[in-house]
């Protein structure tokens, strides 16, 4: 299976911000470890990552006909970005939200998301594993 795994604004700096929250695996590190869990050796893997949300929605339209999933972690995009619910819908592929924070159990504002009805499902919470546990759902 053919899977992007496309990352959010601020998760670049994973493994320096807010370490009590994220851990300390840098976001190379998480997308090195997904890519070599023996669930996931068998599967080709884009990574991507941008704290801009055009090009979030560019790299979904333009992979389209590659990926046959789409793990993603909107970040901040998670609780207003229309656009990027509108980008997942348009290509019509299974797609998985996944959070490393239970946003449910943050902020008011972080509880909800506007991208989760334009997924297969949403796993969060769980740290890098929730993109494990993605990657399995998709396959």
């Amino acid at each position: 299976m053919n899977i992007l795994v496309i990352n959010g604004p601020n998760l670049n700096l994973l493994g320096e911000r807010e370490t009590d929250l994220y851990g300390t695996d840098t976001l190379d590190e998480l997308m090195v470890w997904l890519s070599n869990c023996p669930e996931c050796i068998e599967h080709e893997f884009k990574f991507y990552q941008s704290n801009h949300e055009g090009e979030i929605i560019d790299f979904i339209h333009d992979e389209r006909h590659w990926s046959q999933g789409i793990i993603i972690n909107p970040g901040a995009f998670t609780h207003y970005s229309y656009a990027i619910m509108d980008a997942i819908k348009s290509v019509n592929i299974p797609t998985v939200e996944v959070h490393i924070t239970n946003i449910k159990d943050r902020e008011d504002f972080r509880k909800k998301s506007v991208i989760e009805p334009a997924c297969i499902k949403q796993i969060s919470g769980m740290g890098k594993y929730s993109y494990l546990e993605g990657v399995k759902e998709l396959i």
